[in-house]
């Protein structure tokens, strides 16, 4: 069955960086649009990236723009996601989607992992 499972997560400071990881399985992870939402408490999934198939275009919400890096290894499997220059605001609950065309609304994805938490200290 269709497996997403993130890892990276933690504890850190305000300007660290972090790096998420999610490993994907049951399906052929070559042919789906990955991307990475986050919740905070209280709030809404969000779109955070997006990658294509073949890496080709990434998208950013203006949030994490210039900050994150998100990118993927199709041999592996593996969905990256690069966070530099942490603020407090980005403490939220990640979590990796796949979907096998390109969006950024949550409701469209099909494939969920179960999330990993970042909480970031000021």
């Amino acid at each position: 069955q269709v497996q997403l499972v993130e890892s990276g997560g933690g504890l850190a400071q305000a300007g660290a960086s972090l790096r998420l990881s999610c490993a994907a399985s049951g399906f052929t992870f070559s042919r789906f649009y990955m991307s990475w939402f986050r919740q905070a408490p209280g709030k809404e999934r969000e779109f955070v990236s997006g990658v294509t198939r073949n890496s080709g275009i990434t998208t950013y919400a203006d949030s994490v723009k210039g900050r994150f890096t998100i990118s993927r290894d199709n041999a592996e499997n593996t969905l990256y996601l690069q966070m530099n220059s942490l603020k407090p605001e980005d403490t939220a609950v990640y979590y990796c989607a796949a979907r096998y065309d390109s969006s950024r609304y949550a409701r469209e994805y099909f494939y969920w992992g179960q999330g990993t938490q970042v909480t970031v200290s000021s």
